[in-house]
């Protein structure tokens, strides 16, 4: 199985890790340590020292309670780390929800586009459309990060949320966007509870019926601190645990803070045979 993206082919045999780069002062576990594209650049040097395959650039935080970023703000931090990134000859996905920002990303020549809305804002399907070949990552959310920790139900978190995504696969094919350019990622945190964060690692093979990679990202979320009693800055082992299930449980992309220590991880996890 692959990825198909602007520049690459991501084969997916080997588990992919994605490095996270937040551009901006807020993100729930390292606001302000990369925001300016001086310091978000030499982070992304770090993370490929580490052994990270693709970037992940993101210029609004998406921690529960966020508030909107402007779109000036939000294009002002992302596009200097985008076009100073693409040097490193790696694939660079651009983290938003606004269309406008996909839009100059891709022309800038972000590689994907990962969106925690599913390109439900209007304009986001046609900008992705629109382009020849970037890859697509569409994530699962009820709500909007302002509010989506609200007490949210569902009947059937794990059916509920394959639904959604299948729904959205289908919205995207209509309007040619061919399958082997888009992951889904079922969205640990986002617009659920611990139990049914952990319903979805649990049932997490069933979404595999859905015919595409996915990808997803555990890192350093309030669930691990609700079973570790951790706070934030001290999850690394359990982020690292729960990147190795998902993989073992099938998810061929992790999203990652800790690059060095899940790629170590999954070096042991790999040698020890233990393919999902």
């Amino acid at each position: 199985m692959f990825w198909q993206t602007t520049r690459f082919r991501i084969a997916l045999a080997r588990p992919q890790v994605m490095g996270i780069v937040n551009v901006t002062p807020d993100s729930f576990s390292d606001g302000g340590r990369h925001d300016d594209a001086s310091r978000a650049l030499a982070h992304c040097e770090k993370l490929l020292a580490e052994g990270a395959d693709i970037l992940d650039i993101g210029g609004e935080s998406t921690r529960p309670g966020a508030a909107p970023v402007p779109l000036d703000e939000e294009l002002r931090r992302v596009l200097p780390v985008l076009e100073g990134a693409l040097k490193f000859g790696v694939p660079l996905s651009v983290d938003t929800v606004k269309p406008e920002v996909m839009r100059r990303a891709l022309e800038c020549g972000a590689d994907i586009v990962n969106d925690i809305n599913a390109l439900r804002l209007p304009g986001a399907e046609e900008a992705v459309a629109a382009h020849p070949g970037c890859g697509v990552c569409l994530m699962h959310m009820r709500g909007d990060p302002a509010t989506m920790q609200q007490r949210p139900a569902y009947d059937d978190v794990v059916t509920e949320v394959s639904e959604f995504l299948r729904e959205r696969m289908t919205a995207l094919s209509a309007r040619g966007v061919a399958a082997e350019r888009i992951v889904l990622d079922p969205g640990i945190g986002f617009g659920k509870s611990v139990e049914h964060n952990l319903a979805l690692m649990r049932r997490q093979r069933e979404l595999l019926a859905l015919g595409r990679p996915l990808l997803l990202g555990w890192s350093r979320k309030s669930t691990l601190g609700a079973l570790t009693g951790r706070p934030v800055d001290e999850r690394l082992a359990a982020s690292v645990a729960a990147a190795l299930a998902a993989v073992q449980l099938g998810a061929r992309i992790v999203r990652v803070h800790d690059v060095a220590a899940t790629v170590d991880a999954l070096k042991v996890w790999g040698a020890a045979g233990l393919a999902a």
